[in-house]
């Protein structure tokens, strides 16, 4: 099978792991957070960098990648998809990678935006 052929969705296990918002500072990030807390019932958890709304929305705290934010996609083998992705054109920001302690990836973005939005694969 090509990776013309190759569906990233069934291959992969592809899925949207969260979407990140960039919002302009702490204070912001967390009236943000608070709105998708009320609104959608999921709640917040606040890290160095970020106030998650469960696992689903990450609201940067003025840090985040991406003109808007970015879409972290989970799939259950990071150096496939990466091969499968290099292949239709997409690089990878070598500087971006981050490693689990046996040395694999944990996350790793392209240098490619979409509308603004930075782009992570993550291994699920």
């Amino acid at each position: 099978m090509t990776h013309d052929q190759i569906n990233p969705v069934e291959a992969f296990d592809m899925h949207i792991a969260h979407i990140g918002i960039n919002a302009a500072d702490a204070e912001e990030a967390e009236r943000t957070a608070a709105i998708i807390e009320a609104l959608f019932g999921l709640e917040r958890h606040e890290t160095p960098i970020s106030v998650f709304n469960d696992t689903l929305v990450e609201v940067m705290k003025g840090c985040g990648r991406g003109e808007k934010g970015h879409i972290g996609l989970a799939v259950n083998d990071v150096p496939a998809a990466e091969a499968y992705f290099r292949s239709r054109g997409l690089t990878i920001n070598e500087d971006s990678r981050a490693l689990n302690p046996d040395g694999s990836t944990k996350l790793v973005y392209f240098n490619e935006d979409i509308a603004g939005f930075a782009v992570h694969l993550s291994c699920s």
